[in-house]
């Protein structure tokens, strides 16, 4: 039964996705949706059918569906494993998936292939649900490709518009220099263990007496250039905000439920591996710690409502990579379930401001819209309390195991990750801010038509609310239920650092008036003062510079793009066309020659018989000379 049943977790989106490839537009768009969120519902329920049997038995479920590779003593199933942190992170790929599904439903229902759309997302929540539960790390690899690919076909669903289509090939370019890294990885994995198992690998490192550590350091390092890719860390994270091309459930399911934590749940999975790799994990901690800073302040100064969220994606990705870096693997679970919930109410409340302002996304055009759009401003305003750190609500909770963990670890990157959570507070305000208070700054046009957005757009904010309000109790301090199920994951025991004392008070009350002080700026800036960012030619200094991104695109184009498109160029012009002369030269010399035979052929009958008393004497002549 558990097989039969894991089976429908992991093909009913795909059958979601058949459906709608298929017969989606002859359905038409309502049912076409309708399927589409279904397919993932299903997935949803079954996963908790599961969650509810593991929490209870403690016990993991291992399917084996068939051997799938075997050379000499290498060995490879198709498998699931369904154990604690996979039934976990299914949770909220298909609780929060399933919402994403039914808010496309009315966000998407103007477009002509809205069919096509759901297809898309349906492919997506199957390859992520197949990383997840994949026994292996070729299973893994699968559904890690497979993100990717629809990653690609969503971001450049609308693909009539170029610029789309460019940031469509920059996120499946950047994930394949991380795939690189993570195939290499494997490999030496595989190498130094004849298998890809978890279980297998985790049993070997725990008895062998002679581990090669040096080539398990750089299987690890190998294995976080993937994560790398795929969670949009420095230097691989410039795909993560141009993402945002594709419609706004897109942003959603790609930055709080699904690929963007890929690289988080790997890490995690192969905690085995990591903790005898000190070295590795502490690169791991201290790129963590450098993109949450470097991504906040770029999110200080951007105006486009959809950009900020993603470098707040960024931001918060790097302090979940502090967590890992720093051996607390659970803390790092548990803000990644946090940050799904608020991170998704805060793009899908972006997503029904732009569908109120008819596409509008820069929010020097928005304000006074929390009249207009009660629902939309609670919901996101709740989200923005979470995301900063404001107790009770869950990022508080999250957020600070991580500062905490920091501070008893590494102080200078507890300082680091300080500075980036009162940033998040001030830009998750800003944006508040400038959407939702003061007069509102579009045109007439739309004034008259601001309304708040159908309910198939609400419930799921209102839903999404609910958890970034109350899912931090899941993981409460001195009294974690999260840590306790986590808890046969991890060779360390989860949670040891985390007692609270007179120190850990005083760092949540720093953390707490960081991120207030963070909030009262903002208000100071945008309230009281009434300040509008100017247009973009009115930008200089320092603010450019953030605005702008530090100019890496720029860097990367120049260093990268240019020296690639030269060096093709170069192939083009000279070594192509000296090749084409070549073998062109050699056609046509042939040719000559052939003409040149051609004349011998006149069709004279004279001539014919002249040649052949010629070549008749010739032989002759041969055959006496050689006597």
């Amino acid at each position: 039964m558990d097989t039969n049943l894991a089976l429908v977790l992991v093909l009913a989106p795909f059958l979601g996705f058949l459906i709608n490839v298929f017969f989606g537009k002859s359905l038409g768009k309502t049912v076409s949706g309708a399927i589409g969120t279904l397919s993932v519902v299903v997935s949803f329920a079954v996963t908790i059918y599961f969650f509810l049997q593991i929490n209870q038995t403690q016990q993991p479920i291992s399917i084996s569906l068939f051997e799938w590779i075997q050379i000499s003593n290498f060995k490879v199933d198709l498998g699931f494993l369904l154990d604690q942190l996979s039934l976990l992170w299914l949770l909220f790929v298909t609780g929060i998936g399933s919402l994403i599904h039914l808010y496309s439903i009315s966000y998407m229902h103007d477009d002509e292939k809205m069919h096509q759309f759901f297809a898309y997302l349906n492919l997506f929540v199957f390859f992520m649900i197949t990383l997840v539960v994949g026994s292996n790390l070729l299973v893994l690899f699968i559904g890690w490709e497979g993100v990717g690919l629809c990653s690609y076909l969503l971001i450049g669903f609308w693909y009539k518009n170029q610029e789309y289509n460019d940031a469509a090939k920059k996120a499946f370019i950047m994930n394949r220099i991380g795939d690189l890294g993570l195939l290499v990885g494997i490999f030496i994995i595989g190498s130094m263990f004849s298998s890809l198992d978890y279980a297998t690998i985790k049993t070997a490192i725990a008895s062998a007496t002679d581990l090669n550590v040096p080539l398990l350091s750089l299987a690890a390092f190998c294995l976080f250039i993937g994560a790398c890719g795929k969670s949009a860390q420095i230097p691989l994270y410039t795909w993560l905000p141009d993402a945002m091309a594709g419609p706004t459930p897109v942003s959603a399911l790609i930055h709080a439920a699904t690929m963007v934590t890929a690289g988080i749940f790997m890490i995690t999975r192969l905690n085995f591996v990591f903790d005898l790799t000190p070295d590795v994990q502490s690169l791991i901690a201290i790129i963590g710690a450098i993109t949450s800073l470097v991504a906040a302040t770029i999110g200080l100064v951007q105006n486009d409502i959809k950009k900020v969220l993603a470098y707040s994606t960024v931001s918060q990705l790097g302090l979940m990579f502090l967590a890992l870096g720093l051996g607390a693997y659970e803390v790092a679970v548990f803000h990644v379930i946090t940050h799904a919930f608020f991170k998704a109410c805060l793009f899908l409340g972006s997503g029904s401001v732009i569908h109120a302002l008819h596409g509008e996304q820069d929010m020097r055009k928005m304000g006074g819209l929390r009249k207009a759009m009660p629902v939309t401003f609670i919901t996101m305003l709740v989200s923005s309390l979470a995301i900063s750190g404001v107790p009770l609500f869950s990022g508080f909770f999250s957020k600070d195991e991580i500062l905490l963990t920091a501070f008893h670890h590494n102080i200078p990157l507890y300082v680091v990750a300080s500075v980036a959570s009162i940033m998040t507070a001030f830009y998750m305000f800003r944006l508040m801010f400038l959407t939702f208070f003061k007069d509102f700054r579009g045109t007439e046009h739309q004034k008259s038509h601001l309304h708040e957005s159908p309910a198939l757009i609400t419930f799921p904010l209102i839903v999404l609310a609910i958890l970034a309000t109350f899912g931090g109790l899941i993981s409460l301090p001195g009294n974690s239920w999260l840590n306790t199920y986590l808890a046969p994951l991890f060779t360390k025991v989860a949670g040891e650092a985390h007692h609270l004392g007179t120190t850990e008070y005083t760092l949540m009350g720093v953390a707490v008036i960081g991120g207030l002080v963070g909030i009262f700026i903002a208000y100071l800036k945008y309230i009281k003062q009434n300040n509008v960012p100017g247009e973009d030619e009115s930008i200089t200094g320092v603010t450019k510079v953030l605005y702008n991104k530090y100019y890496v695109d720029e860097a990367y184009d120049y260093v990268f793009v240019r020296s690639i498109n030269g060096l093709s160029k170069f192939f083009r012009d000279y070594v192509e066309t000296s090749i084409s002369a070549l073998v062109f030269g050699l056609g046509k010399v042939t040719n000559e020659i052939s003409y040149q035979g051609r004349k011998l052929q006149s069709g004279s009958i004279g001539l014919y018989l002249f040649a052949f008393v010629l070549g008749l004497c010739a032989i002759v002549s041969y055959i006496f000379l050689a006597q």
